[in-house]
């Protein structure tokens, strides 16, 4: 815990040096109504389903062999899920230099010939390049179905996926650290802004409301709330304490207002890998799928696969294990 705590230090300092009152990259202000194009419309499979495959936290630092194992992680996911979309929910990067590290540990997906996107992590703007920059040059990779920035929203990675006529998948840019100054500053991880709300609102309005799993790095503060008060997990490990924003801008709240989404998946908190049953959500911590350059005792790097089946609310999820073990057989609906 002691390097734990120290990683989130250097993670918040790095960020408080560049804080000021001055915009943020990627984020935007202006008063036109939020981008609502949708990424891409999927279909489902001859047989009715559809799979998704989440990556998180690869840690990977071009040139540093202790990075090696996030490849081969990726490279045999793939192998053995065959998905039909990938969403890799950041982290992707640990260190300089950082945009060649994005394209070697990335190449497996751009090379896979499966379409792909990413929900930037704290740390994919912290050595060198700003989080538009990094966010451009992974766009530009193959099978990369990433949009551009939106304007009037905050952060980089906000996208959404439709999955037939009944399925949505919202990725949100959770960013990096913020300081908030006023009698006391207070320094914490960034947390889902207004007008990333706003933008969802929008979106989930236009579709009707349709059964909806939302991804992005940074858990939300309601994990650490269910885990003290009975909230049920359902399967997995939980290794440490969830490391949440310390500022809370509604967004569950959003969620169940609209009646959407089932499900939250993050990374984030490399020793966490479960599934919270809390409050009529669930909240889902993908599998670790980095290396040795930061902190991880789960064992194996694996990754989370979902599985969806035409005309069902229902859905499967499960973790695969480098070396092919399956974990965490589940299905959960509401």
């Amino acid at each position: 815990m002691k390097r734990r705590s120290f990683l989130k230090g250097a993670a918040l300092a790095v960020a408080g040096a560049a804080a000021a009152p001055a915009l943020l990259s990627c984020e935007r202000r202006t008063t036109q109504a939020p981008d609502l194009r949708v990424a891409r419309n999927f279909s489902y499979g001859v047989d009715g389903t559809f799979k998704v495959l989440q990556f998180t936290d690869s840690h990977y630092i071009a040139g540093d062999p202790r990075s090696e194992r996030s490849v081969r992680c990726i490279e045999e996911m793939l192998a053995l899920e065959k998905p039909d979309f990938i969403i890799h929910t950041g982290d992707i990067v640990f260190g300089k230099p950082d945009i060649q590290s994005a394209m070697e540990v990335l190449s497996p997906l751009a090379a896979s010939g499966i379409p792909w996107a990413v929900a930037l992590g704290n740390h994919d703007s912290q050595f060198g390049a700003t989080r538009e920059e990094m966010f451009t040059a992974i766009r530009a990779l193959p099978g990369c179905v990433n949009l551009p920035p939106k304007d009037g929203v905050y952060g980089c990675s906000n996208d959404v996926f439709t999955l037939g006529s009944d399925r949505v998948f919202y990725i949100f840019d959770s960013m990096d650290a913020v300081v908030l100054k006023g009698e006391e500053e207070i320094h914490c991880y960034d947390y889902i802004r207004h007008s990333q709300i706003e933008w969802y609102r929008a979106h989930s309005e236009r579709l009707g409301h349709i059964p909806a799993l939302a991804f992005f790095h940074i858990p939300l503060p309601e994990v650490t709330e269910g885990l003290a008060n009975g909230g049920r997990i359902l399967g997995g490990t939980n290794g440490e304490p969830p490391c949440p924003s310390r500022l809370n801008s509604g967004l569950l709240a959003q969620f169940r207002e609209l009646g959407d989404v089932q499900a939250i998946v993050t990374g984030h908190d490399h020793d966490c890998d479960y599934v919270l049953d809390y409050g009529q959500m669930y909240y889902i911590y993908g599998r670790f799928s980095g290396c040795d350059t930061i902190y991880n005792h789960l064992g194996p790097s694996g990754a989370r696969i979902f599985r969806f089946r035409a005309g069902s609310s229902a859905f499967e999820t499960w973790v695969r294990l480098a070396g092919g073990a399956i974990e965490q057989p589940l299905t959960l609906s509401r």
